[in-house]
C-alpha cells in the first residue's frame, strides 16, 4: 500500500466485525509498532494484546460506563450545543462521533482484538504514541480497522490494570487502548479543517504561507 494512502485513510474505524484477526497479521502489526522511535531509544514500552472473551467481557461494562461519563463531563457542552442545533455542520459531525463511540461501547465485547499500550517514566506520550500509530498504520495496510481511546485510563484505570494483571509499583502508565477488527464500513479520507486554519509559521497566529483546500492525496 502507498504510504500516503495509509496516512490519508487511517481514520477511526470503531464498527468492526467479530471475525478474528489472524496471528500472522497481529505479528506484522506489532513488529511494525516496535520499529517506531522512542525517547533515548529506551524502548521502555509494553504492548498487551487481548483477545480472550473472558477478559474483554470484564472490561466491557467499564468501557460503557466510561463513555457514559465522557458524555456528561468532557463533551457535555458540545453535545448540548449539537442537540440544540442538530442541522449545523459541526453538530452533525459531533452527533456522528457519539453514535460511533456508542456503537463501540455497546459492542465492546464483540470486538476481536484490543491492544493496550503501556509506557514507563514518560508522561508525555512521546515514547509510546509513535509506536501505537505505527501499529494502526500497519493494521490499515492489512485491511484491519482500528480506533484509539484513552477513556479507560481516566475513569477506570485501577480496575483495568487489575484485570490485565499489570504489576504494581513499577510506574507503568496505560497510555491507551486500541480496538482492532475488520471494518463494516468503507475506508475514506476523513474531512478535516484545512491546514491553513490550524497551522502557523514562526510565530503563533502568523500565516503558514500556503493553503490546502482539498486533500492532496485522492483515492
Amino acid at each position: 500500500m502507498d504510504v500516503y494512502e495509509a496516512l490519508y485513510t487511517t481514520r477511526a474505524m470503531r464498527r468492526v466485525r467479530p471475525d478474528p484477526v489472524p496471528i500472522e497479521v497481529q505479528e506484522r502489526i506489532l513488529d511494525a509498532a516496535i520499529r517506531a522511535p522512542s525517547g533515548g531509544n529506551t524502548q521502555n514500552w509494553r504492548f498487551l494484546l487481548v483477545d480472550d472473551p473472558g477478559v474483554i467481557g470484564r472490561i466491557a461494562p467499564l468501557y460503557r460506563n466510561a463513555i457514559d461519563q465522557l458524555w456528561t463531563t468532557v463533551y457535555a457542552d458540545r453535545l448540548a450545543a449539537a442537540e440544540a442545533d442538530p442541522e449545523a455542520p459541526e453538530s452533525i459531525q459531533m452527533l456522528k462521533v457519539r453514535r460511533s463511540a456508542d456503537w463501540l461501547a455497546d459492542h465492546f465485547a464483540d470486538v476481536p482484538l484490543y491492544l493496550f499500550a503501556f509506557v514507563q517514566a514518560d508522561p508525555t506520550g512521546g515514547s509510546i504514541f509513535p509506536a501505537v500509530w505505527s501499529a494502526q498504520l500497519a493494521a490499515r495496510a492489512e485491511g484491519v480497522g482500528s480506533s484509539l481511546t484513552a477513556v479507560l485510563g481516566f475513569f477506570h484505570r485501577d480496575e483495568v490494570l487489575g484485570i490485565l494483571g499489570v504489576p504494581e509499583g513499577q510506574s507503568w502508565t496505560m497510555a491507551c487502548c486500541v480496538s482492532f477488527g475488520y471494518p463494516t464500513g468503507r475506508w475514506g479520507v476523513a474531512p478535516r479543517r484545512p491546514v491553513q486554519e490550524v497551522s502557523f509559521r514562526n510565530r503563533w497566529g502568523d500565516p503558514v504561507g500556503f493553503a490546502v483546500d482539498q486533500p492532496l492525496w485522492q483515492p
